[in-house]
């Protein structure tokens, strides 16, 4: 709360503030909100109650842009209705609203009542959960809960143009209702996690489907059925289903489709060869999707540059070869395509503006990777081969050979049986400004690693490991207590996400994370960062700069209180060992 206070000093000019509430809560409000703001991010506010809500409502009345997440998500903490009313009654601003938290825990019977408040000014909204029974009352048009049977209820989000939400289930009533309801949406994502096989009456349905875009000015469309509790699917949408929806988006620029199992070449080939403005195209648990589908594409006048095709099994070479004519492509997700090898990597190297490749769990080896070294590897910003059990440590010395300047940021390299301690020693003496580096489930990785890591210095030569800002080294075999040593300042400077594994020696991690305030350890397997499905277009495109004068007085002002307390906790664990 001090380092807050010296951070925040009285300033009437302050429009944007974006912060990690993690260590704050309800004490840190007066503290932190100002009239003047116009911008507000606000992540990991689980310590803070709905009183956050309202007095941003009473204090920020000229708030823009507002995004809270995980608010009173910790025991004890609540949100009531009136809250979210004083929100909207004092935010009257507002253009950009995301409340990335549980709304279905309020109340119905208000809930509609209360968003008629919401600016008028509103264009964009995001809701980190939501029931879609909720959702269609909120947006019907119907006579409200407490009017009379001749007063309709006045437009609710009239000028909505992008609307993302996570629901329970994704229905033929509620996207009805959406398509109808808001005339001017051109971005509709739409994602749930059903916890059990859902009915006809709440799931999508080939009829849904052709209600999407009924007034014509939809331009970016996701429909994603995430397989988080259950293994499930849209089990009643089929080819037909994707038909009666091409009619309706022609026009259409990007569209996201996960979990559609029963579509099939056909319907997908409608998509291609219907919507030729289309430059982004997702598909995910594409079960029946094959390589016939591209076939024809250089029939098409598509000019795609973003490509994801995730758990699509039947995919093989023969589709990333006919895939590439596609030159433009930036972005190229083939996550858990396990049928693609070698001969894919060799077309996949033409591609010279390519600046993101995820190909986890595909059947690639150490020769398919030096397909990229001459080719695409200098435009990389983010590459991941996890999972591709055929890579050695060989496939590092032959991308990183010193041979051109490299952009690369993100590498993953988890869950590769075979990477040992030599592999990353090539790597830290390429002085790849690396900025995010995975290695989880890496067994034959070690405390060797560790310091060549610490010791590694980028081209800029700020510090040890200076680039690195995340590492995650959950569960490598040959992790020890040593390893925490290099973990300490003045080493890894700029590290913010650091994933170990706690069984290591719980005391030691628990010290290093008070020794580094700032710096977040994750010891329970977690993945490390963001959803990387719903930043899958963004990640290649972060601005990282180099570190301002604010950042750097943190990094090396970090809390200096010795590091007496850990080098304790060693000496415990050195007794413990002996």
């Amino acid at each position: 709360m001090e380092l807050i206070k010296s951070l925040l000093p009285p300033n009437s000019h302050l429009q944007s503030l974006k912060l990690d509430c993690g260590q704050l809560n309800d004490s840190s409000i007066e503290l932190l909100l100002r009239p003047s703001l116009q911008e507000l991010c606000f992540h990991n506010c689980a310590d803070f109650s709905g009183k956050l809500l309202s007095e941003i409502g009473s204090r920020c009345k000229d708030v823009r842009s507002l995004y809270l997440g995980s608010v009173a998500e910790k025991r004890g903490r609540a949100i009531h209705i009136s809250d979210l009313e004083e929100l909207f009654g004092g935010c009257t601003q507002l253009e950009e609203l995301n409340l990335m938290f549980d709304l279905s825990l309020f109340l119905r019977h208000n809930f509609a009542r209360v968003w008629a408040l919401a600016s008028k000014k509103l264009t964009s909204l995001e809701i980190g959960y939501i029931s879609s029974v909720m959702v269609t009352e909120l947006l019907s048009p119907n006579v409200g809960p407490h009017q009379y049977p001749n007063q309709i209820r006045p437009s609710i989000l009239p000028a909505i143009q992008k609307l993302s939400l996570a629901v329970d289930y994704i229905t033929d009533t509620m996207v009805g209702t959406i398509s109808k309801g808001l005339a001017l949406l051109t971005h509709l994502e739409l994602r749930d996690a059903p916890l059990i096989e859902p009915r006809v009456t709440f799931d999508l349905t080939n009829s849904g489907l052709q209600q999407i875009n009924q007034h014509g000015r939809l331009k970016h469309l996701s429909l994603v059925r995430s397989q988080e509790f259950l293994s499930t699917y849209f089990k009643r949408v089929n080819d037909l289903g994707i038909l009666l929806m091409a009619d309706k988006c022609a026009n259409m620029e990007s569209i996201c489709l996960g979990g559609f199992c029963r579509v099939t070449d056909t319907g997908f080939k409608t998509i291609l060869h219907s919507c030729s403005s289309l430059y982004k195209l997702k598909v995910c648990h594409g079960s029946q999707l094959t390589d016939l589908v591209f076939h024809d594409i250089a029939a098409t006048s598509l000019s795609l540059t973003h490509v994801s095709f995730r758990w699509c099994n039947l995919l093989t070479n023969h589709a990333i070869k006919s895939l590439v004519r596609n030159t433009h492509l930036k972005v190229l997700d083939l996550r858990g395509c396990k049928n693609l090898g070698d001969e894919a990597l060799a077309a996949i190297g033409s591609l010279c503006e390519l600046k993101m490749l995820q190909l986890d769990n595909s059947d690639i080896s150490d020769v398919g990777i030096a397909y990229l070294q001459h080719g695409i590897i200098s435009s990389l910003v983010s590459l991941s081969v996890r999972g591709c059990k055929k890579l050695t440590d060989k496939c590092i010395s032959v991308l990183f050979d010193g041979s051109s300047k490299l952009e690369l940021q993100e590498l993953d390299l988890s869950n590769l049986p075979n990477l040992s301690d030599n592999g990353v020693l090539a790597l830290a003496k390429s002085r790849v400004p690396i900025s995010e580096l995975r290695m989880r489930q890496c067994p034959l990785i070690g405390d060797t690693s560790i310091m060549a890591l610490a010791s590694m210095q980028a081209d800029d030569d700020r510090g040890h490991g200076s680039n690195l800002r995340l590492l995650d080294l959950y569960n490598c075999g040959g992790i020890t207590q040593l390893s925490f040593r290099w973990l300490k300042k003045p080493y890894f400077p700029s590290l913010r996400w650091l994933g170990v594994t706690g069984s290591v020696n719980r005391d030691i991690v628990d010290a290093l994370a008070r020794n580094r305030p700032f710096l977040h350890v994750a010891c329970h397997g977690e993945e490390l960062g963001t959803d990387p499905w719903n930043n899958i277009d963004s990640s290649y495109m972060h601005d990282y700069e180099e570190l301002d004068e604010l950042e750097q007085w943190l990094q090396e002002g970090e809390w200096d209180s010795d590091d007496e307390e850990m080098e304790d906790a060693e000496d415990d664990a050195d007794v413990v060992v002996e």
